[in-house]
């Protein structure tokens, strides 16, 4: 919270900074001090660790993404609903590689707290899918897959969503999985 209040701070003083310059005729030093207002502005809406985290998930690194996203201490109060959104999508994606059961609880969460981008929400349900399937709940990750489909317009997830259904082949029915219905 605390940082959240010194990022306003620090922007609302450097703003105010340059409309002084521009009071005093100083127009350059007054476009200076607004770009430099818009960093620490910047940074309240997006986060640097979880920016970092992103890029070491898409270089495939694990370890350097787990430990960029540890490195947010509180991040209910620390971060802005949108950005908890998007660290409990990441935080679920690494925990996906270790442990599913913590994984499908995150993954809820960033769902449930609100991706802005339906591509996000596709990848969140497509995970959540893949957990599904290793779980043996064949029905609900259908639906989910169904979903993926729907909010993925761009066909970005066609070959893990084939992937997925492939997977769903090979459990099999609920026959096969000592369940009656």
């Amino acid at each position: 919270m605390i940082s959240k209040i010194i990022r306003l701070g620090l922007t609302a003083l450097l703003f105010g900074w340059a409309i002084y310059q521009f009071v005093l005729g100083n127009i350059g030093n007054g476009i200076m001090f607004i770009f430099l207002a818009g960093i620490p502005l910047l940074t309240y809406f997006r986060n640097e660790r979880i920016i970092v985290a992103l890029w070491h998930l898409r270089k495939n690194n694990m370890e350097k993404a787990s430990k960029a996203l540890k490195g947010i201490k509180n991040p209910e109060a620390s971060l802005i609903k949108s950005q908890l959104a998007y660290y409990y999508l990441l935080t679920g994606m690494i925990e996906s590689q270790t442990g599913i059961g913590k994984a499908e609880t995150i993954l809820k969460k960033a769902l449930n707290t609100g991706l802005r981008l339906k591509q996000d929400q596709a990848m969140a349900k497509l995970n959540l899918a893949g957990i599904a399937i290793s779980k043996g709940r064949k029905k609900e990750a259908t639906i989910l897959l169904q979903d993926v489909k729907r909010l993925d317009e761009k066909g970005v997830l066609d070959e893990q969503v084939k992937y997925i259904k492939q997977q769903m082949k090979r459990v099999g029915g609920p026959q096969q999985m000592g369940r009656r219905f």
